[in-house]
């Protein structure tokens, strides 16, 4: 009766969580037939069986963690002609294919260390242990006051005329820190504790890039998000300032060759940053066309680990959200994220009148290693001004 065990999910992952069954005990299984969703640190992942057989038992429950190696479910009956346990499914897992090998190697199994045991106090009397017993106090948290590490009858009647009072317990729903909200937790704290960030932000009046998106989508069947526009305009600003498309390795400087751009993105599992690659060999509406599809499929769940990985440079349209201006934390271990705040009238000075102009607030914060403000700035600076003057900005990129 072979295992099905937790096969290596790649990206340096070491854990996963089960999300729902796909079959239940006694159903027959073929081979590369998804049986199991689970959840990694990155993504939800639909996990292909690589015999075939009758399904005998399922180790685990959803919700449960399990790390790579361990059993998933087990398998017996028959196994289809010409399928051996030698040669590989063609299709481990959605997304990562697996080579025929002459030789079958076996995953190792994890194995969770065994707790370690209480250390047993020093009692001597059954007349201590029943006064214990009977008052509920637990020896093995008692200290004894002598120096020969006995509990007497003395240490336990100490506790019964100066009880220690309980930790008071915190009510309310717990929510496990797993998934994908640990991986988003675990990074954000490396950035904070890595990263010096420094934060520059800037108004700049929308009003001309409103006009021209509506410009662009008019006869178009390939609609321009404002997202897509000032996206557009940041992989031409990283072109200018490229080291803010690095990041730091040990006591170096990388400044990296292609431009892989994330944006965050909301969903359900929480935040999740898909990346674009190579934005910067795209147009502007393939790239927000891009955007638009690696959206959609985060929200839906099905995005592969390796389209959340990889990123150089991230940008986050926290305007979705109503709020002006943001200090986002840098998707560590890029070197910035340009944040777009929402598009609003505001009252605005244009050669010397006063009028109502569509504004907006872009925030960029940088790892100050990599640049100083004179480079951040000056990349701000860039952007802010493709945005006041879009149509200009796109006849020249």
């Amino acid at each position: 009766m072979p295992d099905f065990l937790l096969p290596d999910l790649g990206e340096g992952l070491t854990e996963a969580a089960i999300l729902n069954w796909h079959v239940t005990v006694g159903d027959t299984v073929k081979v590369d037939q998804i049986v199991v969703e689970v959840e990694t640190a990155k993504a939800a992942v639909e996990v292909p069986v690589p015999f075939a057989g009758v399904v005998s038992a399922l180790h685990g429950e959803p919700g449960q963690l399990l790390p790579v190696g361990a059993p998933l479910l087990s398998v017996g009956g028959f196994a289809e002609p010409g399928v051996t346990t030698s040669s590989g499914s063609g299709n481990v897992l959605i997304g990562y294919g697996t080579a025929p090998t002459t030789r079958r190697k076996r995953a190792r199994r994890v194995e969770a260390p065994a707790p370690k045991a209480a250390k047993a106090p020093g009692v001597i009397s059954p007349f201590v242990r029943k006064l214990a017993s009977d008052n509920g106090i637990d020896l093995a948290k008692l200290t004894p006051a002598g120096t020969d590490g006995i509990i007497r009858r003395a240490d336990v009647e100490a506790v019964l005329k100066n009880p220690v009072p309980e930790k008071p317990v915190a009510k309310g729903k717990r929510i496990p820190l797993t998934g994908v909200r640990k991986a988003v937790a675990d990074k954000l704290t490396t950035s904070r504790r890595e990263i010096p960030e420094a934060t520059v932000w800037v108004d700049v009046d929308a009003s001309e890039l409103v006009a021209a998106r509506a410009a662009l989508n008019a006869k178009s069947d390939r609609p321009v998000s404002l997202l897509g526009l000032i996206a557009r305009f940041a992989v031409a600003g990283l072109r200018k300032y490229p080291e803010l498309n690095s990041r730091v390795e040990g006591d170096e400087i990388v400044l990296l060759d292609e431009i892989h751009l994330g944006f965050a993105a909301q969903t359900d599992r929480g935040l999740v940053v898909p990346v674009v690659r190579d934005a910067g060999a795209l147009s502007t509406r393939d790239l927000s066309a891009a955007i638009g599809d690696r959206a959609r499929t985060a929200r839906d769940g099905k995005l592969a680990p390796a389209d959340l990985t990889g990123g150089t440079f991230t940008v986050n349209n926290y305007g979705v959200f109503g709020v002006d201006g943001s200090a986002a934390i840098i998707n560590h271990p890029e070197a910035a994220i340009l944040g777009i705040g929402r598009i609003i009238d505001r009252p605005w000075v244009v050669d010397g009148a006063l009028g109502v102009r569509k504004v907006c607030e872009l925030t960029l914060a940088f790892d100050h290693r990599v640049c100083d403000g004179g480079t951040a700035g000056g990349f701000l600076r860039f952007v802010a001004d493709c945005v006041e003057s879009p149509v200009t900005a796109l006849g020249d990129l």
